[in-house]
């Protein structure tokens, strides 16, 4: 692969936490699964790629999220934020709030409309994107920061690109049925192992039985898991408050009948590294971005067994067109091109099937609470 090359520091950091994982891989008799690589190598304590301090976001890190397109993005949220909070306590938790930009857009926006916000509550697990955050909402003196999801919340949860950045479990069909591929390490490099799997990891992959020899997917059971501590924390707070409560997710990803498709044989891991993505999960432990396509199916399942009420499901496209990203746009005028034309450029990028508007979902979930009908019309919910 004709990738950058690293610094030396961020070299040495990358050789220390592959000296970690091939220790714990001793310790554990030669073999770990891929769902612990890939916590290590993305949440050890200060050698993980989300827990270091390397940048993640922008031209000088590695991928970029729809709020650094555009504010827009965020403006239009705000607009069913706006809907949700009628309906619900006056506040917002966010996971994984990247640079800050989507609260600074959301806030800003929320402002404009005079709808009080109390506390924006934000969770992240990155030191390098929290420093960014408290720099980028300084001036909100609503925002506060948490170590870990609390027990009970009643408000508006935001979640973008958070479930593809958790560990999953991957299998791998063969002769003998079957197998958890996990990692090995052999002269210092990390490779492939399979061994016989749970029977609860298959279940989660509908007709699994007819899917060919040499099929490799992923599941979830720690997203799946995610999902059932929000819908327990949601229910509390319902049950506190006596408010409603709703979460808004939104990331790549599939129903299962097309996530577990039998042309996706290879399933749909990959790796980011500075703007270029490729499959090798082993390249520069720590210094990558590793990340998977979600199940929406298995999110959904999980969240509504934890209590909540499906409040729709769609694409990013149809989901920002009926939120009013449209009419945002317009907010500046055509006739003004060297302003309108990099905004409505930055839109449909979010928006065409060709770029983020099709592959790019959004799960509403949530307990006493319901979606404005116009997002009825575009409602993909019969697809989960």
């Amino acid at each position: 692969m004709q990738l950058p090359e690293p610094g030396s520091d961020a070299l040495a950091a990358s050789g220390a936490l592959q000296d970690r994982i091939a220790g714990e891989i001793q310790r554990d008799g030669g073999w770990i699964s891929f769902a612990r690589y890939m916590e290590l190598v993305l949440y050890a304590p200060g050698l993980g790629y989300y827990s270091g301090g390397a940048a993640k976001l922008g031209k000088e890190g590695d991928f970029t999220t729809a709020p650094e397109i555009t504010p827009l993005f965020g403006a239009s949220l705000a607009h069913v934020v706006a809907d949700l909070l009628k309906q619900t306590a006056p506040q917002m938790l966010e996971f994984g709030a990247g640079s800050g930009k989507l609260a600074r857009d959301i806030l800003t926006e929320l402002a404009a409309l005079g709808e009080p916000l109390e506390r924006y509550l934000i969770v992240d697990l990155s030191g390098e994107l929290r420093a960014r955050q408290e720099e980028t909402l300084r001036d909100f003196p609503q925002v506060a920061w948490l170590d870990h999801m609390p027990s009970s919340f009643s408000g508006v949860v935001i979640g973008n690109e958070v479930l593809d950045a958790m560990p999953v479990n991957l299998l791998a069909k063969t002769e003998a049925g079957w197998q958890e591929r996990g990692v090995g390490c052999s002269s210092g490099a990390f490779g492939w192992q399979d061994r016989p799997c749970d029977d609860f990891l298959v279940e989660q992959i509908p007709d699994a039985d007819s899917l060919p020899i040499g099929y490799v997917t992923e599941v979830h059971p720690v997203a799946a898991g995610f999902m059932r501590s929000l819908a327990a924390m949601l229910c509390a707070g319902q049950d506190e408050t006596g408010r409603g409560a709703a979460a808004v997710v939104i990331d790549y990803g599939f129903p299962a009948r097309e996530y577990y498709h039998p042309q996706r044989a290879q399933g749909t891991l990959m790796c980011h590294y500075r703007h270029h993505a490729h499959p090798d999960p082993f390249y520069l432990p720590g210094l990558q971005d590793v990340t998977a396509h979600v199940d929406f199916t298995a999110m959904a399942t999980a969240a509504v067994e934890g209590g909540l009420e499906m409040l729709g499901y769609t694409s990013q496209a149809a989901f920002l067109l009926d939120a009013g990203i449209g009419d945002l746009l317009l907010r500046t005028s055509p006739d003004d091109p060297l302003r309108y034309l990099p905004q409505s450029n930055a839109v449909q990028k979010l928006i065409s099937p060709a770029e983020m508007g099709e592959l790019f979902k959004v799960l509403v979930v949530g307990r006493a609470a319901r979606l404005s009908d116009r997002f009825s019309r575009n409602d993909r919910s019969h697809r989960l």
